[in-house]
């Protein structure tokens, strides 16, 4: 496929839905992909693919897999496909090999592993992705496209650049995506969202749709949430933070949320970093949250029961 553009070498860390995913679009575009993974175990159980289930095909894309330190090549492009309280440790992991101009695009959700990877990283161009594409994995390095979604990017630092080259072939390789210079917006609505739905959610062990019957608990939050927002200078029209909840509570009524699957599978979740994050924010700036306040500590009390 002629995309336009130049082979770029792809490092992607974390070998989750949305890593495979990635790494099987850039591998359908002739690109040259190399997952990180996090364990010899897991190297060995690679089998030398990702295989890309959609509504219509089945495709086993060949790519390649190597631990932090088992390889010398300088990492150029990075893309950090982990949870957020992995993020810092998995880069750290292979600083050594960081080009001092790579660009480190981000997945994460929730805020707080953001700051932290701009700060330790202050050289890097640091790129925040934040996706509705939505991806699962049927077993290791085997993920189903649930359907198409936007990815948008943005800077973290080093603002005002263009956007990069690469960006289009992304969209040749069906990774749908917009340019956001204000990115830190998208990521605050993100996080006042996820705070409304992915703990409740956890609370009441429901799907999103069934937060119809908590309607009161999701709209004693929005002010409080609308109120960290406004504090962080994210423009917001009247009655828009409780239309986007709630459109996204309709839009995702049939799923389980990434906190709720985090606690049925037994791992660990990013509480911490979505409302673990907005508490610590409001405290900072001397914000009157009894809401999130209560909600954060009920949903540590199940967490750690």
């Amino acid at each position: 496929m002629n995309t336009g553009v130049s082979t770029i070498h792809w490092h992607i860390l974390g070998a989750g839905s949305l890593g495979c995913l990635w790494a099987a679009r850039l591998a359908q575009v002739k690109q040259s992909v190399h997952l990180i993974l996090r364990s010899a175990v897991r190297l060995q159980a690679f089998p030398g693919q990702v295989q890309l289930t959609t509504q219509h095909t089945c495709q086993s894309l060949a790519l390649t897999a190597e631990l932090a330190d088992t390889s010398q090549t300088p990492i150029t492009h990075l893309i950090v496909a982990c949870k957020a309280y992995d993020a810092l440790t998995a880069i750290d992991s292979i600083a050594p090999r960081l080009a001092e101009n790579a660009c480190i695009i981000l997945l994460q959700n929730g805020l707080g592993s953001q700051q932290a990877i701009i700060q330790r990283y202050s050289k890097q161009r640091i790129i925040a992705a934040s996706t509705t594409d939505g991806a699962y994995l049927t077993a290791p390095f085997q993920v189903t496209w649930a359907g198409q979604g936007l990815t948008q990017l943005g800077d973290l630092n080093h603002l005002g650049q263009a956007a990069p080259h690469w960006l289009e072939l992304w969209q040749v390789a069906g990774i749908h995506n917009q340019w956001n210079p204000q990115i830190w917006h998208a990521l605050w609505l993100k996080l006042a969202v996820n705070c409304a739905i992915n703990p409740l959610t956890v609370l009441h062990q429901c799907r999103n749709g069934e937060l119809r019957q908590q309607a009161s608990q999701v709209n004693a939050l929005i002010p409080e949430l609308t109120l960290l927002l406004k504090q962080a200078e994210v423009p917001l029209q009247p009655n828009q933070l409780h239309q986007l909840i709630w459109q996204v509570i309709e839009q995702t009524a049939n799923n389980t949320s990434s906190m709720l699957q985090d606690v049925q599978q037994q791992r660990p979740t990013e509480a911490e970093f979505i409302t673990g994050f907005a508490c610590h924010y409001a405290r900072s700036q001397q914000l009157t949250v009894p809401h999130l306040n209560a909600l954060h500590h009920a949903l540590i009390e199940q967490l750690t029961y």
